[in-house]
């Protein structure tokens, strides 16, 4: 199988695990953490932002093909869809130098070059939850709440969550499996 082939079915595997968590119940609503980025940002961090890119991608149309998406207008399910969920494998933009600092033994820079690209992807994608929230969904807004706030405190309490959750999977992940982040095929 050549290499790009088993690439592109790891981007599946991967994508298909992050929808898989998913399915994890809410435990506070709106604020509860994005499960699956988990594995779309290690993935991403593995294999580079082009295939990051395209898993996160297909994790956004899964929740299409599931009954997974919460619709209000075509724009809103763009951005948050199809626009957020392709923004984990931003992360994929820092593989290079991760990779480097691993050849070299250098754990701590290649641990701070996997953190810098978990905040790009998390903090992206929440962003764009964020402007999604103040155009869409203000009308959910507690009454003298205003849009911009309501939508800060729900995505990004679940950002926060989410990365938090991310970066204790690269710091354990790097610590105990490097090679991980250095696939030979």
């Amino acid at each position: 199988m050549s290499k790009n082939i088993r690439t592109l079915v790891e981007a599946a595997i991967f994508a298909a695990l992050a929808m898989a968590l998913s399915f994890i119940p809410d435990f506070a609503s709106w604020f509860t953490p994005s499960f699956g980025a988990v594995p779309l940002v290690l993935f991403a961090l593995r294999r580079g932002s082009k295939y990051g890119l395209l898993a996160g991608l297909i994790w956004g149309l899964l929740h299409f093909a599931l009954g997974k998406v919460y619709y209000l207008s075509l724009s809103q399910v763009l951005i948050e869809y199809v626009l957020a969920f392709a923004c984990m494998g931003l992360a994929g933009f820092l593989t290079t130098p991760l990779q480097k600092a691993l050849k070299s033994d250098q754990e701590e820079k290649a641990l701070l070059f996997a953190l810098v690209g978990a905040c790009l992807a998390t903090i992206t994608r929440y962003i764009l939850h964020y402007i999604a929230g103040v155009i869409f969904w203000s009308s959910y807004a507690p009454k003298g709440m205003s849009a911009e706030w309501y939508s800060f405190t729900v995505n990004g309490t679940a950002g926060i969550l989410t990365l938090a959750f991310v970066i204790i999977s690269i710091v354990i992940l790097l610590r105990s499996q490097p090679q991980f982040f250095q696939p030979n095929h």
